[in-house]
Formats: C-alpha cells, sequence, structure tokens
C-alpha cells in the first residue's frame, strides 16, 4: 500500500471529488466549493479516475525549482556576505550585493541564505506595547525632531562620539547630520546653524528633556527659566517642544537605529576613521539616505522661513548672560574678571547692565545697548566645580586626563628601591 503525503487543499480536493463522484455534489457546486472553475473541476475529475488521489498531487513537490538560483550565483553571495557584510541586516546586504557587485537576487533570498548561514537570526515576535499615534505634520519644515545619539560610530578605528540628528517629522527626511563630541549649547547650536542656513527657519523643534533645552531645576537660569539654546530659538521665533517620552519622538528615536546600522557600516566599507572624515561625508549619505526613505508630505506647503537681516546668528548662537558692572567699571564672567575700557566719566557706566557674549572659539564680547564695549582682562580666579549632566561626564573626565600629564623627572616615572639588608633599614633608608 502506497502512502501518500496531501497538504489540506488536496486533502478538500479529494472529498468534494468523491461526493461528485457518488453523485451527491453537482460540478457548479463542487467548484463553488473548491474556489475553480467548472472546468478545473472536470479535469480533476478525470485525472482523479485515472490516477486516484495520486492524480491531486502537485507534480513539482519534491522537485527543485525551475526559479532557483544557480549554484555559481548563491556561491558568490555566499561569500561576499561572509567577507564584507557578515554583520549586514538582509535588507541592506540586498541593496549592497545589487549595488557593488551586480548580483540579481531578491531581498527573500539573500535572507534565506543568511538563515542558512547562521548569519542572520529571525526576530522573535515581541510582546506588543500600545502608544498613542500620532499622524505626521502635514507640512514640510512644521515641526524637527532633534536628538543626539552618543555610539561608537567609528567601532575600534577612532573612540566613541556623538551624532546629531535633525529629522523632519513630516517627510522623514535628514535635515542634519554632524558627528561632535558630546551633546552641548555649542555643538547644537552649530547643527542648528547649518540647518538654518540650508532649510531655513522651521516652526518648531522637538526635543527630549536634555538641560541644552529645558531647565529642568527651577532655580537655575534666568527669570523666563530660558536655557541658552532655548533663548537663541526664542530669538528666531522657533518654539522648543519636550517630549514627555521616547517614544513621543519616535521618528528620531528610530533613525538613531537605523543610522547606527547603515551609517556605521557604510563608513566602514569607505575606510571613515575620524569626525572629520565622517562630517564630509554626511552630505553623501543624506542624499542617498532621502532618496530611499523620505516620503512625500500631505501638503506642498513648505513651512519654512526665510532668515531675516535682524537674525544675526553670529550673535543669537553665542552663550549670553547677564551682567552689571560694578564701581571700578569691571564684569566678571567665567571665572574672568574684565576691566572695561571707556572714554566716558566712570559714573556713566556704573551698575548699568550689560551681556555678555561667549562664542564657540572662546572669543568674549560685552555689549551695552546692542554695542561693543572694549576691555581687557584684569584678573583669572581659581576654577570651581562645575554641574554636568549623566551624558557629559565621560566627556569631562577624558578631557581632564588628556589635560594632566606627569613629567619626565617625576617620582611616579622613576621608581622606589628598597634595602635588602642592613640593621637600621626603615622608610628613611629608600633611595631618591
Amino acid at each position: 500500500m502506497e502512502l501518500l503525503q496531501m497538504s489540506k487543499k488536496e486533502l478538500s480536493r479529494v472529498e468534494v471529488l468523491e461526493r461528485l463522484k457518488a453523485k451527491k455534489m453537482r460540478q457548479k457546486k463542487g467548484a463553488e466549493a473548491l474556489g475553480l472553475s467548472v472546468r478545473q473541476v472536470r479535469r480533476l475529475q478525470k485525472k482523479y479516475t485515472q490516477k486516484g488521489a495520486a492524480g491531486l498531487i502537485h507534480q513539482g513537490r519534491g522537485k527543485p525549482s525551475n526559479n532557483r538560483l544557480s549554484s555559481e550565483t548563491r556561491q558568490q553571495a555566499i561569500d561576499l556576505l561572509h567577507s564584507l557584510y557578515a554583520d549586514f541586516g538582509p535588507t541592506f546586504a540586498h541593496e549592497k550585493l545589487a549595488e557593488k557587485h551586480d548580483l540579481v537576487l531578491s531581498s527573500g533570498s539573500v535572507r534565506q541564505i543568511m538563515i542558512r548561514e547562521n548569519l542572520w537570526i529571525p526576530r522573535k515576535v515581541k510582546k506588543i506595547v500600545a502608544h498613542q499615534m500620532r499622524e505626521r505634520r502635514a507640512c514640510f519644515g512644521e515641526l524637527v525632531q532633534i536628538d543626539g545619539s552618543p555610539h561608537r560610530w567609528f567601532e575600534d578605528r577612532a573612540p566613541a562620539c556623538t551624532l546629531l540628528v535633525f529629522i523632519d517629522d513630516a517627510t522623514g527626511k535628514l535635515g542634519e547630520l554632524r558627528f561632535v563630541k558630546s551633546e552641548s549649547f555649542f555643538s547644537y547650536a552649530a547643527a542648528a546653524r547649518a540647518y538654518l542656513e540650508r532649510h531655513g527657519k522651521p516652526l518648531a523643534f522637538y526635543s527630549d528633556k536634555h538641560g541644552i533645552f529645558r531647565v529642568n531645576q527651577p532655580s537655575v537660569g534666568t527669570g523666563e527659566n530660558l536655557t541658552q539654546f532655548g533663548r537663541a530659538m526664542q530669538e528666531l521665533e522657533i518654539v522648543i517642544i519636550c517630549a514627555n517620552t521616547p517614544q513621543a519622538k519616535g521618528r528620531v528615536e528610530r533613525v538613531n537605529l537605523t543610522l547606527q546600522d547603515r551609517l556605521v557600516k557604510e563608513m566602514r566599507l569607505r575606510g571613515i576613521s575620524s569626525m572629520e572624515e565622517g562630517n564630509a561625508y554626511m552630505p553623501e549619505f543624506t542624499e542617498d539616505f532621502n532618496r530611499r526613505f523620505a516620503v512625500a508630505p500631505r501638503s506642498n506647503n513648505d513651512a519654512h522661513r526665510r532668515l531675516l537681516l535682524k537674525d544675526n546668528l553670529d550673535q543669537i548662537l553665542t552663550w549670553q548672560e547677564a551682567r552689571m558692572i560694578s564701581k571700578n567699571l569691571s564684569v566678571q564672567f567665567k571665572n574672568v574678571v574684565y576691566q572695561i575700557q571707556t572714554e566716558r566719566p566712570t559714573y556713566a557706566l556704573r551698575k548699568a547692565k550689560v551681556t555678555v557674549c561667549l562664542n564657540p572659539d572662546g572669543k568674549v564680547t560685552i555689549l551695552y545697548k546692542d554695542k561693543e564695549l572694549a576691555y581687557k582682562i584684569f584678573k583669572t580666579q581659581t576654577k570651581q566645580s562645575q554641574v554636568l549632566s549623566s551624558k557629559d561626564v565621560d566627556h569631562k573626565v577624558d578631557k581632564v586626563r588628556k589635560q594632566h600629564k606627569p613629567a619626565s623627572d617625576h617620582p611616579w616615572r622613576k621608581g622606589f628601591s628598597t634595602p635588602l639588608s642592613g640593621p637600621k633599614a626603615d622608610i628613611s633608608t629608600l633611595s631618591k
């Protein structure tokens, strides 16, 4: 007795054909039950009468597919995947095989090859956590999500650094990518300036609750509780919105994960090993990324606004603090005492309110009624303790370690020797 392996679909056909054979069902009803035409049911009846149930089994079962990959193409893909793309995802590896090696494969074929070669483990179904959905904004430039992503972007070729990411909410376009040592006011100011000069002023920036965007301690800051970045954006008429959770700004969080995968591997393939080389490559990567993943906005209106003549970015994007000139015409800022130089009578500037501006290069400008005052450095005071966020601690410690290097004649470099014998050997007999 021959044992046949049949699918559920084929077994259902046997049941219907048996009823047709016993005249318990008409061909039209049988065709409706199987979802076939009446002519196809007649063909199946003929096969079933001649060969029995074996005639209903698919003739291609157990045979290699006519559309299967050639052994040469499969082996070439396996060799390239192991040598160059071992840690790539199937979709990304499929793109690179097509772009750089002209291998015509489907992403599904690449995925199956990587699974068989133990280069890719299928993701398990995760527990679904429900979050309230928010529809994309309608216009390009209405809402720009910004974030910093600390990561080993250059793997072992360079120290870890941070990538600042600006992504439009309506289109998913990357507006600015910039490698910096750490998240700071000046790093965000430089990235924002590049974005503003390229696209114009968006209506709002959407960020997390980092201390750069929001005063987390009410006692710190100005009376308006604005950070330096918040003050600069207020002058440019750009609203800053802080998200309560990472899921609320999910678009920039998800693109961070994509960049940690794609961007790292693209720079590895190009041999990019420094922040300078990485920033030079960013325009090319951004253009390619937007071409692949950006979507069309619901509205063709561009919500960006042009920079005006009053938008002096050189002055607005500086660190600014208000000060009062003392009786002896001095101002203290960042542990330095500045002596004001003026030809006016001394009483004219006593207790006058000025604005001290610090630019990224460390140059200090003192403004009185929007006019620059001349000064000279009178005294530099000792530095006191600083308050840092958790993201900036490692960067600060590494900076201090690099600054301090023991001298060549330091006792730590010489070492110590202990006398081996002697009746009066004690700590005083150690050699210098």
